[in-house]
């Protein structure tokens, strides 16, 4: 059963909640899927139990087309925010990690052609792989954060969050006025550039400036 941990796997002592995800932060990820710009931010949700330890295998569905990777800083909360401000937001971050937000892109793009929901494309067991957390003090600037994903040591997402069109403190306080953000809570902060199907047998690792690398592997079922 997933737990949060630091990036040293000490179980950090906060429950497990939702995550909550923004779409469509990143131009060069909206011009790659040939999308347009929301007029506001793209919110979605993915439960508890699509929360997994990014380190252990990555487990796709082998019967529902191709599933893609989508790289993502992660930030983890430790108090409830509701209709929060900016400074109550910075407060309520334990640390930064990443996820990843694993989409069955075949799946998605029947349902948007059908002009339903994502859930089903994005919210699947095991769907939200999680790193370990570095406390947020370790970091200077939110918005000067680079990330990577590199599949079979062939780099495939490079991101940085200045890039974002949404940054990550007013995003969040956005989000806690549509609803309620529980401690225990991570915050997926959207992807740039470079998703792709991920094969049974691939080589994934993911690594967060210098502070932070995972690799593991993808497996189906």
């Amino acid at each position: 059963m997933y737990q949060h941990k630091d990036v040293n796997s000490n179980l950090i002592s906060l429950p497990v909640g939702k995550a909550v995800c923004i779409g469509r932060n990143y131009l060069d990820h909206i011009d790659e899927m040939k999308s347009a710009v929301p007029s506001s931010p793209l919110l979605f949700l993915k439960p508890k139990a699509a929360l997994c330890d990014m380190s252990e295998p990555l487990v796709v569905p082998s019967d529902k087309g191709e599933c893609h990777n989508e790289l993502e800083v992660s930030v983890l909360l430790q108090s409830p925010l509701t209709c929060a401000n900016e400074s109550a937001v910075k407060q309520a971050i334990w640390g930064i990690g990443l996820g990843l937000d694993l989409t069955l892109r075949d799946v998605q793009k029947e349902l948007k052609q059908q002009g339903q929901p994502w859930e089903r494309a994005k919210a699947f067991d095991n769907s939200c792989p999680l790193s370990g957390f570095v406390p947020v003090s370790e970091f200077n600037d939110l918005q000067d954060i680079h990330f990577s994903l590199t599949i079979n040591q062939q780099l495939r997402q490079r991101g940085h969050t200045a890039m974002m069109l949404h940054q990550i403190i007013p995003m969040i306080a956005h989000m806690s006025h549509s609803f309620t953000l529980d401690a225990g809570d991570v915050v997926l902060t959207g992807t740039p550039k470079g998703v792709g199907p991920l094969v049974a047998g691939d080589s994934v690792n993911a690594q967060l400036g210098d502070v932070l690398s995972v690799s593991t592997q993808v497996v189906k079922v």
